[in-house]
């Protein structure tokens, strides 16, 4: 766990800042493990493939039900069927079903580990920006200009403390900008935002829901 706790400003609607925060250590101070992190996202991309694609075996493919010619006295090799996957338009030997399963279970006592370790790392590059509220217009300008004041208009991901679908509706044709409730967060979208804008409010959310227990 670092040594020192991290204190970040807290920025009005206008950018502004307005007041410091400390962050809580148990969360935005931990020590960073990356082969754990790497399990954790690597876990994460896994559970969300669906695994779409399909190849046909001998067995599915159309025609080829009658052997090609005789097992002996040809001088050719010899052949069962004409969909056999030596054959063009044969059955594939060892392509993708759609049977297979990628998922992979973590403890949420793990999760909970690197997600606080994604934070730390965020919180330690200074990418992450406390705001005391969000735009209440529910329109995209006021959002992209509040984003510019912030100077976090690249890849952002917003975390408010609850669902605000003022704000939803506000970002959801801003293909950089992602809305994660504070208590809905995971390690993988919070490594690959370049910034994290995140409710002041959100800070007791997160400690609540992912301080890591011994």
């Amino acid at each position: 766990m670092a040594s020192t706790p991290i204190t970040l400003k807290v920025h009005d609607l206008s950018g502004k800042p307005t007041k410091d925060v400390t962050l809580d250590p148990k969360v935005f101070g931990v020590t960073i493990d990356t082969g754990l992190l790497h399990l954790v996202t690597t876990a994460y991309q896994a559970n969300k493939r669906l695994g779409l694609a399909h190849t046909k075996t001998k067995g599915e493919v159309r025609g080829g039900g009658r052997k090609p010619w005789k097992q002996k006295g040809t001088g050719q090799a010899r052949q069962g069927s004409i969909r056999s996957p030596q054959w063009r338009g044969g059955g594939k030997a060892f392509g993708p079903r759609t049977g297979r399963n990628w998922s992979k279970d973590l403890t949420t006592k793990v999760k909970r580990k690197a997600l606080a370790m994604a934070l730390t790392s965020q919180a330690e590059k200074q990418r992450i920006i406390l705001v005391d509220s969000f735009p209440a217009e529910g329109k995209t300008k006021p959002v992209m200009k509040f984003l510019q004041a912030l100077k976090a208009n690249r890849s952002a991901l917003i975390i408010p403390a609850s669902h605000d679908a003022i704000l939803v509706r506000a970002t959801r044709n801003m293909p950089e900008v992602e809305i994660l409730r504070a208590d809905s967060l995971n390690t993988y979208d919070i490594l690959r935002a370049h910034y994290l804008v995140v409710a002041e409010k959100s800070l007791d959310v997160i400690g609540k829901h992912y301080t890591t227990k011994a």
